[in-house]
């Protein structure tokens, strides 16, 4: 049997744009997606502590050390700048190996975004 379980977390990270004239997805800080086991194309689910809007995108690399959490396309809609979200990627797994799997948690400066 397989299960769905986290895999990837960057949590409480602040929306620094939102730009509803581009295609779709979210552009995440390489150094972020780096640090939360995170790769581009990767599907995620972005949690807004804001206002309890869940949305579901892909990963677009960012520059490194910019500190950029972008919502793109109709997600720009969900978000503001200055929005603290939660990013996290889901794994399948094998149920046996799902029990003793830890996840890769990231903890960035919720003011700059960056890595301390």
């Amino acid at each position: 049997m397989k299960v769905q379980v986290v895999k990837s977390k960057i949590h409480r990270v602040k929306v620094t744009q939102a730009d509803l004239n581009y295609i779709g997805s979210i552009t995440i800080d390489e150094d972020l997606m780096d640090a939360s086991n995170l790769i581009e194309g990767e599907k995620v689910q972005i949690v807004n502590i804001n206002n309890g809007e869940r949305i579901e995108t892909y990963v677009i690399k960012g520059d490194r050390k910019s500190g950029v959490i972008c919502l793109n396309g109709p997600a720009a809609r969900k978000v503001a700048p200055g929005d603290l979200v939660i990013i996290i990627g889901y794994a399948y797994m094998d149920f046996e190996d799902a029990k003793s799997f830890k996840p890769q948690l990231c903890f960035p400066n919720e003011e700059t975004n960056m890595l301390d």
